[in-house]
């Protein structure tokens, strides 16, 4: 399959041909798209269509049996805790806070094994993000929305080159989502990029340069809100895209 161009000549992710099947059944079949400097891409597709197996692939939490993954131009990290050093961040559908725990300590957790103090640079992103009253809150103790930021910045305070976001406007009210597109509108202007899995299509509409759709594991269609809106191919795998929210 051809790979979707991007506007960088190395992007900063590319999937190639990937393939993956767990026994005798094909999840991922010939998956390829690319993602360029400060690009953001959304993942989409029904229920079951291999999204997240494309993400755990990227974060090499599955092998694939065909194709590969590359980061700005060097083959994925095997392994799940290389990721921060391949310049790589990730935020979880469950979150994954520790909710005893602070704030400010939830967000310093990916610098724990690197040198310095680290606070300063874990309070500014809690700034960008409107979580400095928070800091010293129990990340348990804060309404959903608020534990989804904390997620955020987490994910933010390695500087990452490559942001996968996970469904992160999944139990968001409107005004909360808005806020989310403006961030991740930002994060990109930085040069980050983002590849994002969202069943909220307003929301991707609305934040992505490009636009990847699967259907049982196939690429079936890429390119801008625009182009994707109006393939009838999407129109029938996503049983009436315009409409869904």
């Amino acid at each position: 399959m051809t790979i979707p161009s991007t506007p960088d000549a190395v992007p900063r992710l590319e999937i190639s041909g990937l393939g993956v099947a767990f026994g005798g059944l094909t999840v991922l079949d010939d998956v390829s798209f690319t993602v360029g400097r400060g690009e953001t891409v959304a993942l989409i597709g029904p229920n079951g269509a291999g999204k997240t197996t494309v993400f755990n692939a990227v974060c090499g939490l599955v092998r694939p049996h065909a194709g590969g993954v590359r980061i700005n131009g060097r083959p994925a990290p095997a392994s799940a805790t290389r990721l921060p050093s391949a310049g790589v961040s990730r935020t979880l559908q469950g979150l994954g806070l520790f909710e005893r725990m602070t704030v400010l300590e939830n967000v310093l957790v990916p610098l724990s094994g690197t040198r310095g103090d680290h606070t300063a640079e874990a309070r500014a992103i809690l700034a960008r993000l409107g979580l400095t009253a928070l800091a010293e809150r129990p990340a348990g103790a804060l309404p959903y929305p608020e534990r989804k930021r904390v997620a955020l910045a987490r994910a933010l305070v390695t500087a990452p080159d490559l942001l996968l976001l996970d469904e992160p406007a999944g139990g968001l009210g409107a005004a909360d989502i808005d806020a989310l597109a403006g961030t991740v509108a930002e994060v990109a202007a930085s040069g980050c990029s983002v590849l994002v899995v969202e069943h909220h299509v307003d929301f991707v509409m609305g934040v992505a340069d490009r636009i990847v759709v699967l259907d049982f594991g196939r690429v079936i269609a890429c390119g801008t809100p625009g182009e994707v809106r109006g393939d009838p191919a999407v129109e029938a795998a996503y049983l009436g895209l315009g409409a869904a929210s």
